[in-house]
């Protein structure tokens, strides 16, 4: 096991990489708000489904969370304090029409319109993400994503949104992680709106991803000069072993993981091998949608957490693989494998196969047991090192030609960790739920000196 609280040599420094360079921390709605009952908010398919006993582990919500609805300037000087020059945050839908159709809420879009200025007051870069998951609970009784409807519905969102915010911020992301709202959200249940049905995620994807393709155009004529992409959850795919049998299940893992995703977005369609795997759950697509779907985009967002290994598994189900782990490798408390070359791979990978123009490493992070010492202090060394030596994966895939022009950490706070509640951390930035505290973990120390070096 190697040494986690060893920071490497030589460490990544600012100066390695460009001037414009973004760096930022990431952050999402329903995991720091709070503030679900105010101001003409809605109920999201998150409210509904932390409702539900047995959905989260430690049984909470983000009814509270970070309470960030009402604690944004301090978070913001939190965040200005760092050193950082851009800042990811999303709108929640329910803010801004509390069924998901009709008149907004203005309320909701004042909010927003006060974080973007207090961003900018500060010198910060506003990144908006338009869905981070917080679906209005509206919308998921008229059937959610799985229905075509839907997908309108979120462009008249997006619409409302840019027309608001778009003359201030300029860098927009139509979708966060659409494989976990798909397959977390309605194949295995583990998320909202906790719906268990491969066919119904196939469906789903089909319509996040339309719904990506149909906004492009409405955010780029409400804020002019936007860049606009998406964010994918991607891993490198390793074969457990050198078999023929775990290198075809690897393909065919790839398939349902990143290439189902990356390929329509690239103008390819989706791709053939994963296609016949289907066999009766194909999406339902109509002509015109894959060219709709394909539509440019400016950047490609990447959340990198872990690469997966992957076993040959007949009979289990439409892929037959299965994900296995490592023995004697570094792992967070999540059990995530921890691979900073895997950055470097994969990156390198969607460079020579796709060829973005540009790509941001729009999340990246880990959570590890934290302890409080007396003083106050969270000497999280081992968060320190993860951040150091993915950092500088990324200089190592600059160096190599990729076109990487920026970093998020996540997260500027600890926060609401979906179905794992509040039982996981992955902040820089120690919350105290009970007293909303905010106390910098060794790991935010670590990052303000390295973006002030």
């Amino acid at each position: 096991m190697p040494d986690t609280d060893a920071l490497p040599k030589p460490m990544p420094k600012r100066a390695d990489f460009g001037a414009d360079f973004l760096w930022g921390c990431a952050t999402s709605s329903y995991q720091i708000e709070g503030a679900v009952h105010e101001d003409g908010r809605g109920e999201s398919i998150w409210d509904r489904f932390c409702a539900t006993p047995g959905h989260i582990r430690d049984g909470s919500s983000g009814a509270v969370a970070c309470d960030h609805y009402h604690r944004w300037p301090q978070d913001l000087d939190l965040a200005r304090s760092l050193g950082v020059n851009a800042y990811r945050f999303s709108v929640a839908w329910p803010r801004i029409q509390a069924s998901g159709r009709g008149k907004p809420n203005a309320k909701g879009l004042d909010f927003y319109s006060r974080l973007v200025d207090g961003l900018l007051e500060r010198g910060i870069q506003p990144w908006a993400t338009l869905y981070h998951w917080d679906l209005p609970q509206a919308l998921q009784d008229a059937g959610g994503w799985a229905q075509r409807d839907t997908v309108e519905a979120f462009v008249e969102y997006s619409d409302l949104v840019t027309r608001h915010l778009g003359d201030r911020v300029k860098h927009w992301i139509t979708h966060n992680e659409p494989w976990c709202t798909a397959f977390l959200g309605h194949f295995e249940g583990h998320h909202a709106p906790g719906i268990k049905s491969w066919k119904t995620a196939i469906q789903v994807v089909h319509h996040l991803l339309l719904s990506h393709g149909q906004a492009i155009p409405v955010v780029r004529r409400n804020s002019a000069g936007a860049q606009v992409g998406i964010t994918l959850s991607l891993h490198p795919i390793v074969p457990a072993s050198g078999s023929a049998a775990d290198a075809a299940a690897a393909l065919r893992h790839d398939g349902s993981r990143n290439r189902w995703f990356l390929d329509p977005l690239h103008g390819r369609g989706y791709p053939a091998d994963v296609l016949a795997l289907l066999g009766t759950n194909p999406p339902t697509v109509v002509p015109g949608d894959l060219d709709t779907i394909a539509t440019a985009t400016d950047f490609l967002g990447v959340n990198y957490y872990f690469p997966e290994v992957v076993a040959d598994a007949p009979g289990a189900g439409d892929i037959a693989t299965r994900v296995v782990e490592r023995p004697g490798v570094e792992r967070t408390a999540f059990g995530w494998e921890v691979s900073p070359q895997g950055l470097v791979t994969l990156l390198q990978r969607i460079h020579r196969d796709y060829a973005p123009p540009r790509l941001y490493i729009t999340e990246n992070g880990s959570t590890f047991d934290d302890v409080v010492q007396p003083d106050g202090s969270i000497r999280d060394l081992q968060r320190c090192s993860y951040l150091a030596r993915h950092i500088e994966a990324c200089r190592e895939a600059v160096a190599s030609g990729v076109p990487l022009k920026g970093y998020f950490a996540w997260s500027l706070l600890d926060n609401f960790e979906w179905a794992e509640g509040y039982l996981r951390r992955f902040g820089i930035t120690h919350v105290d739920y009970a007293t909303q505290q905010r106390t910098l973990k060794a790991s935010g120390q670590w990052y303000a000196q390295f973006l002030h070096g």
